[in-house]
């Protein structure tokens, strides 16, 4: 009987990330796939990053994941998001070849030492004394000592073309069903969300030349710290909109009460709604924007961004034909609706592990999540900590001041989410310092420490935290003299002369000024830290704000340092109202940090907390 350290169920980018890092991490690690060519595969949008989402793609890779490797070896239009904006703001995304992604993770999974997939339906978990032991399969039974969930959309699931329904997890792919019943039977709860994917066209019937033209951008930055560019053409997408025909023939569909019942009951995802929610929502717009993204370098298909609808196929034909460029275009496959089981995330530790059922760890869409990049983050977090677990390790727990990926699992931790949970840029309190240009100088060692990064990857993040502390020493010491020359150049720049001696920090706070720019000033030679340019620039121009959040961050960390007792029960505890004892004592957060985000409780119950733990021992670091 074959035992494994670490089984996944599922093969999508929560399961492939947490795969990896388990083998890895040297776990003898087992995938449970229902096929084996749908690893990796992009059930919805054909792109990788998006604003927020950038910043957990570049993590992933800090930590040693593999998204953004798969992204930059398969991508095939880049674009920096927000590059008007701060650097704070600014998100990479890039449109993916569909099937050279897929090939890329299989190829990558199969090679992986200590990794091994089963083709089988997993149909429930074992488990003793609130333990899981074991996976249930159709025909067979896997022991394991940890088992990470990442089952995407497949739970249960039910999906929408207009009236017609089907079981499926995915288009012409069968749901699963008997797992959902198994994790109840555990003691899991589990809630009901939904959404929907827009149709594909075919590119030979889109009239390109009556659309906006959006090109990749000329100077690409890939996703992965340890690439330099990137290998395949890039291509153009292209922009049109909707209008009043096809709002008014959404409209004249929706009269059909049958139909407005099955698109407007259950939870729909806010950030990435139906065009006929749309509709619905903003009666007052006459259009709204659609983008046609291409699938693939020799693929013809076009991915219609922004026309995600549940409405029947000859309803989507219909309005298709009132848009700009598409109006003799050919459904290849129509948009539907998709809705699913998925398990209510407070149930989990931050290091993504069942608080009911030990050893047990859910990641990705499971937890109310949507996106690629969000499941990916999950992933590899649980899989990193399942394969400690199994080591008898310390577990990784990332916080709110370390990570977009630490702000996404303490969001759904302590908050939870009743929607489908997207990661945005202002859900990020300090922003400024977590920023997708220095993801690997905040997250590089510790991916290093744990086995995940090669050492040269490590080194050269050295390499480049040293020539950004060379580089601002550099700036604060080298004294510009207010000569004419030096004044005509200033001046040349957009940026008015100075009457005094300034350092080139001085100068380089100037809003007009570039770091680049300085390079003309007086023969200055800045070629020696050219590697650190941006972070360089970053941190000079916005220093003010940056010690300001950083003053911020070490006042967020007091209150983490300050742990509570696991087993704390805190209706003992008197000066709290029963509706912060009852949510206290079912979130059970590790420290006052994570007591303070939890909704409802109180700057006053977190002080009573504080006394009653002066009272049982003294209060500092635990």
């Amino acid at each position: 009987m074959d035992k494994y350290d670490v089984i996944v169920i599922g093969g999508g980018h929560a399961g492939i990330e947490a795969a990896l890092a388990s083998a890895r991490l040297g776990c003898k690690t087992l995938m449970v796939i229902f096929k084996k060519d749908t690893i990796g595969l992009m059930s919805c949008n054909p792109a990788i990053g998006g604003v927020g989402k950038g910043q957990l793609v570049k993590e992933v890779d800090a930590l040693g994941g593999e998204m953004g490797k798969a992204a930059d070896a398969c991508a095939i239009q880049f674009r920096l998001l927000n590059a008007s904006k701060g650097a704070a703001a600014q998100s990479t995304r890039a449109q993916i070849d569909r099937k050279l992604y897929q090939k890329y993770m299989e190829k990558t999974i199969t090679k992986q030492k200590n990794l091994f997939f089963e083709e089988a339906e997993a149909t429930g978990i074992i488990v003793r004394d609130n333990q899981v032991v074991a996976v249930k399969a159709v025909a067979e039974i896997f022991y394991t000592k940890c088992v990470v969930i990442t089952t995407g959309t497949f739970l249960n699931a039910l999906i929408h073309i207009g009236k017609e329904e089907y079981r499926g997890g995915r288009r012409n792919e069968p749901a699963s069903m008997q797992l959902s019943e198994s994790l109840k039977r555990a003691g899991l709860e589990l809630g009901r969300l939904k959404t929907c994917t827009p149709l594909r066209l075919d590119g030979k019937t889109i009239d390109f030349s009556r659309m906006k033209v959006q090109p990749p951008d000329a100077n690409v930055l890939p996703f992965s710290f340890s690439n330099t560019g990137i290998k395949l053409n890039q291509l153009p997408c292209y922009l049109t909109y909707s209008n009043l025909r096809t709002h008014q023939i959404i409209r004249l569909a929706l009269e059909d009460k049958e139909l407005l019942h099955i698109i407007s009951q259950g939870i729909n995802p806010r950030y990435c709604p139906s065009i006929e929610e749309k509709v619905m929502r903003f009666p007052e717009k006459n259009r709204h924007q659609l983008f046609i993204e291409p699938e693939g370098l020799e693929c013809e298909e076009y991915y219609a961004n922004g026309l995600f609808t549940f409405l029947p196929q000859e309803v989507q034909q219909e309005f298709l034909a009132t848009i700009v460029g598409l109006e003799n275009a050919r459904i290849t496959k129509p948009g539907y609706g998709i809705e699913y089981d998925f398990s209510p995330p407070t149930q989990l530790f931050p290091n993504l592990e069942t608080k009911k059922i030990r050893n047990l760890f859910l990641a990705g869409q499971i937890n109310g999540t949507t996106g690629y990049e969000e499941a990916a983050a999950q992933g590899l977090i649980a899989g990193i900590n399942a394969a400690l677990k199994t080591k008898d390790k310390p577990l990784l727990i990332l916080n709110r001041s370390t990570s977009y990926i630490g702000v996404l699992i303490d969001d759904l931790v302590t908050k939870g989410t009743d929607e489908p949970y997207r990661m945005f840029t202002s859900r990020v309190e300090y922003r400024l310092i977590l920023r997708e240009d220095n993801a690997d100088l905040r997250l590089r060692e510790i991916g290093y420490n744990l086995g995940l990064v090669r050492k040269e990857d490590y080194l050269k993040m050295q390499q480049k935290l040293q020539a950004i502390k060379r580089g601002i020493e550099f700036l604060r010491s080298t004294r510009i003299r207010p000569t004419p020359e030096a004044n005509e150049k200033l001046v040349r720049s957009g940026t008015s002369p100075i009457k005094k001696i300034a350092t080139l920090e001085e100068i380089l706070k100037r809003p007009q000024v570039s770091l680049e720019g300085l390079k003309d000033l007086n023969h200055v030679n800045l070629d020696a830290f050219k590697s650190a340019w941006r972070q360089i620039e970053i941190e000079v121009k916005y220093s003010g704000f940056i010690q300001r959040q950083l003053k911020d961050v070490e006042r967020f960390k007091n209150l983490e340092k300050i742990k509570l007792p696991e087993d704390l029960d805190y209706g003992t505890i008197s000066g709290l109202s029963s509706e912060i004892k009852e949510k206290l004592n079912r979130f059970k957060p590790l420290n006052l940090g994570q007591a303070s985000r939890i909704s409802g409780v109180t700057p006053v119950a977190i002080t009573i907390l504080m006394v009653y733990l002066r009272k049982i021992c003294p209060l500092k670091e635990r």
